[in-house]
Formats: structure tokens, sequence, C-alpha cells
């Protein structure tokens, strides 16, 4: 006789409550509520960061998937996307903005566009070069496009006027089709070929935006659902069964996404990065969004479906509410010490969590702010911060008491660290203002001494950092030398011996919490202003590649203590507004769990 655990490979467990140890899919008895239950990974939809395009463009064109792109035109240089990084490769014959493209990383077709004559130019890509063939028989920019390169579909744009003019190519020449129903030019397409397509958005004459969406069947023109948002200068990605719409303008920039489903449009997670005049490629749950202008950028941005998500809830408050403090070890092994409470500038207690409340202990031997931290609750090593002025006092914590040991190379405040434990850390970045300002300074931890390393590429402080000795991430921070505002998104990673340029945050700030390590971290909270600080509550999860958009913080802070791991992490304390400080500690826990149960009728 077949049972739930011989067919399932559990058993059916009693459980008062929630049961927080359940796989996904594992049935329990809640005795409490006494109703059957089952737990599964909650996910969401997203947009990360990727590579950046070797050159900075707007109005160009994009086709093939989020792994395999292509990126052409504006005015004629050609890149192709690996998944990762963009690669250049052999320029457009004919430079031109604004044109349309069909077709796959490989096997390409470009099309209309201006250079600035209206151009009714058509290439063809082979995977290494272009070759012109049969132009359009309507030359126009502001086109959008469906298809493959042996069959697309043209559609819209600007001769002058607005026309809705619609072309078929069959891989050897266009043939005119009957029109879309509503004149465009600046609209967003996709499609699999040149009997079915979908175009949507746009601006009609007299230059006010639209949130049209017309259904092509290889025969005619039909209207269905609009958009949510109107907007031209969008991109789009997918098929007529399955497309997202991204990016435009409405009249400012816009970070609006929409997946369609076949019959209507519903809003999704906003890009990273609000923009217009991007090129886009992939899928509706696969795509890939590059270039644009707010200003003109070579961001490279991909969607996914699917990724799983984690929420922060709320933890034991810390005695002393400060920020600017340092901490040490996991969500349920934690230490928190020194920063700067409402009743002192800088403060010495030490305070340790066992995943429910907090404890006071020994108090460092320098009351201390904006210093850094590294190692576990009961070997950890602090570091730098000032009293008054930047020091480079190193303290070292063995479970019971803080002993001062031998001092960093060069005193500094807003460092970042990074460590196992106190025989073995990095300390990076930081400011003094007798050097003066900001450095790029790398020192690492012998359980001794303090050696010089390689620089980081960018000086910064007020940033964050995490991982261990041999294998760490620096990202975000601030200086007011670099533009916009001086808050910096730029991460890099450490391998043991240099630091390399990864891709940058998606949102710049500083003040913020880490953790985690160099191919799995999580950043959360800080300060976004340039003066009176903008606090800000978004967390974003590191993969080792990309930082994605993950579940904000509760409650928005900076200068935030953090501790754990990608998936199990601590933000502790920090400021709550520019005069107050927060007492609250917050778990992040990833993925999160959605439990359902399980009903009668």
């Amino acid at each position: 006789m077949s049972t739930y655990k011989k067919e399932v490979g559990t058993s059916v467990i009693n459980y008062a409550g929630d049961y927080p140890g359940a796989a996904d899919g594992q049935l329990w008895y809640d005795s409490t509520n006494t109703n059957f239950k089952y737990s599964y990974g909650a996910t969401t939809n997203a947009w990360s960061t990727g590579g950046d395009l070797n050159l900075a463009r707007t109005a160009l064109a994009g086709v093939g998937t989020q792994t395999a792109g292509l990126a052409f035109g504006n005015p004629v240089q050609t890149e192709s996307y690996n998944g990762s990084s963009w690669t250049e490769l052999n320029d457009l014959n004919s430079g031109r903005s604004n044109l349309g493209g069909a077709g796959i990383q490989t096997a390409a077709l470009g099309f209309g566009g201006s250079a600035p004559a209206i151009s009714a130019e058509t290439e063809s890509w082979n995977g290494t070069s272009w070759t012109e063939v049969n132009d359009l028989n309507t030359g126009r920019r502001g086109l959008r496009a469906a298809g493959t390169q042996t069959s697309a579909l043209a559609f819209g744009g600007f001769i002058p006027p607005v026309t809705a003019v619609t072309e078929s190519w069959n891989g050897t020449s266009w043939t005119e089709v009957n029109d879309l129903n509503t004149a465009r030019q600046e609209l967003a397409g996709c499609g699999a070929d040149n009997t079915s397509a979908l175009g949507f958005g746009g601006e009609y004459s007299g230059f006010s935006d639209s949130a049209i969406t017309e259904l092509y069947n290889g025969t005619s023109w039909t209207e269905v659902n609009d958009m949510n948002t109107s907007r031209d200068e969008g991109a789009g990605a997918g098929d007529i069964a399955a497309a997202l719409a991204f990016g435009g303008e409405n009249p400012g920039f816009v970070a609006e996404t929409e997946s369609w489903n076949g019959t209507s449009w519903t809003e999704v997670n906003d890009m990273n990065l609000a923009r217009a005049a991007l090129g886009g490629a992939g899928t509706n749950t696969a795509a890939l969004a590059f270039g644009g202008q707010n200003p003109v950028t070579a961001a490279t941005e991909e969607f996914n479906t699917g990724v799983a998500v984690g929420a922060w809830s709320t933890g034991g408050n810390v005695n002393t509410a400060r920020r600017s403090s340092a901490g040490a070890g996991t969500q349920t092994a934690a230490l928190i010490f020194g920063g700067t409470s409402e009743l002192s500038p800088t403060t010495a207690l030490t305070e340790s969590y066992n995943g429910t409340s907090w404890t006071e202990l020994n108090d460092l031997n320098l009351a201390k702010a904006s210093l850094a931290g590294a190692g576990t609750q009961t070997a950890a090593l602090a570091f730098g911060g000032q009293p008054t002025s930047p020091t480079e006092t190193t303290e070292s914590w063995n479970g019971t008491s803080w002993t001062e040991l031998n001092d960093l190379n060069q005193s500094r405040l807003g460092l970042a660290g990074a460590g196992a434990d106190n025989t073995s850390a990095l300390a990076f970045g930081g400011f003094n203002p007798a050097i003066p300002g900001r450095v790029t300074l790398t020192e690492s931890w012998n359980g001794t001494s303090w050696t010089e390393v390689n620089d980081l590429n960018s000086a910064r402080n007020n940033l964050a950092g995490c991982g261990i000795q041999t294998a760490a991430l620096a990202f975000g921070g601030l200086n007011p030398a670099l533009p916009p505002g001086g808050s910096l998104s730029e991460t890099e990673s450490w391998n043991g011996t240099s630091w390399t340029e990864v891709n940058d945050l998606n949102t710049q700030r500083r003040q913020l919490g880490g953790a985690g390590t160099n191919t799995s971290a999580l950043a959360f909270g800080g300060d976004l202003g340039t003066g009176t600080p903008e606090i800000f509550a978004g967390t974003e999860s590191w993969n080792g590649t990309n930082w994605t958009e993950v579940n904000d913080l509760n409650t928005a802070v900076y200068g935030s203590a953090g501790g754990g791991t990608n998936t199990s992490a601590l933000s502790v304390s920090g400021a709550d507004s520019p005069s107050t400080y927060s007492a609250a500690t917050e778990e992040w826990n990833d993925p999160g769990k959605i439990v359902e149960t399980i009903t009668t009728s």
C-alpha cells in the first residue's frame, strides 16, 4: 500500500503553527490551527545589472537573447553580449540611429533609421560582417520590427510625417502589407516572424505618447488591450503570446516594466535605471535592456522571472542605539561595537546577539566611531575609526575582552573590513584629511601586524565590505570628487592579490550595510544624498556577477552594522533620520517561504 512518505519522501509531521524547517512542498499538520499546510520558496521577477556596453549610446537597435545579444547602430558600432560582457565587432556599412532590427546574434537584419537623413537601407549580418541588401520601400526612422533575418516585419516610423506603413521581408526583398491602425513612431515591438508581431506604445502625430497595442496576424493589425503606461522610445522583448515592455519616455524617463500574457498588460518590477531610446532583446522571462538616454548610458540590465526572494523581519533591539558602528559574526551569533550614539559622539560599547536578544559585554579600550570590523562573535577585530580624529588603532576580541594590538599603517575613518576571524583580515578605503582625503589603501592582517597590499581602484570612504582576507568585496561609498554627487555604486572584488572592478550596485549610496562573501553578498540601507541624508531602505543581492534588487528593509537606515550571509543576514541599529537613531535589529532570510493551507469544500 502506497503512503505519503513513500510517494513524496517525507512523512506528515505534527507541528504547532508554521513549520520553519519544512522543505519545499512538504506537508505538515498544524495542531494549533487544526489544518494541513505546506510551504514553498517565494519568487519574484527582477532586473539586475549586466556588463556595460563598450560605447554609451542611445537610439540603437537590439536583437537576440539575454545571453547572446546584439546591439548595433548610432552610429555604426556593433557589439555582441555573452551574458556577462559586450565585445566590439564589425561595424554597419552605413551609420544611423533610430533604426529597426530583427533576428538573432549570428543572423540579424538592420534597416531604416536616419544618418541624419532618413534612410531606407537594409543590411544583413552573418555573425561576422554586415552586407547591404535590398532597401525598404519607404525610408523612415523610429520604426520597429519583429521576426528573423529571413522573415521580418517593419512597422511605423517617421518619414515625415508619422506613418503607419508596414512592410514584410521574405529574405530577399520588402513588400508593403496592411498598415497599422494608428500611425506611430518610436514605438516598441516584438514577434516571431513576418506573420506574427506585436507593436505597442509610441508617439502619435502631434507628439503625444501612446499606450496602444496592436497585434499582427500575417494579414492585418488588430487593436488589443492598451499598456498601463503610455510611452514612446521604449523597448520590447518576446512574442505575441508573452511580451515585455520596458523603459521609454512620458514625458520624463520611464522605468516601468509591463508583461503581456497574450491578452493584457500587467505591471511588474521596474528597471533600475529609467531611460528612453534603449535597445532590447530576449524573451518575456529573460530580457536584456542596454544603452539609452538618462543621460546617454552604456548600462545593461537583465530581467529574470522566478528569482528567489527573501524578506526582512524584526529581531531584538540593541541596548544602545547607534550609527557608524562595526559588526562581526552571523545572524544568530553576532557582535556590534563602537559607533556614535545620541548621548555621545563616540562609544566603546560592545554587545552580543544570540539570535533573539542583545547582551552588553566588555567595552573597547578606545571609544570610536566610523570604524571597521571583521571576524566572529568570539574572535573579532576592530580597526581604524575616529575618537576625535582618524586613528590607526587595532583591537582583538577573544569572546570576553578587547586587547590592543599593532596599529594600521595608515590612520583613517570610514573604512571597510573583511575577514574570517581576529587573525586574518583586510582593511580597505577610508578617509584622512591629512593625506589628504579619500584613500584606496588596502592592508592585510596576519594576526600580528598589518601589511600594505594592492590598492582599491576607486578611492572612497563610508563604503561596505564583506568576505575574507583572500576573497573580499567592496561596494558603494563616498567620493565628492566623483559625479554625480559623490555617492558611489562601484563594486570591486579582491582575489587575495588585487582588486578588480565588477558590475555596479543598481543604486549608488554610502554608509550602507553589507554581509556575505565576494560571490554571494547583500547590500542594504544607506544614504543617497549629497547634503542632508536621503535615507534608503533598498536591499540588493550579489550573485558573483550582478546585483539584483530584492525586498527593502522595514525601516530605512544609514550607518547600520551588518553581519551574516547573503541568505541569513543582520542589519543592526543605524540612523533612521538625520537626528535620531534606531535600536532595531532586522533579520534577512532568503528565500522567504509562502505557507499555504489545504482547504476542503
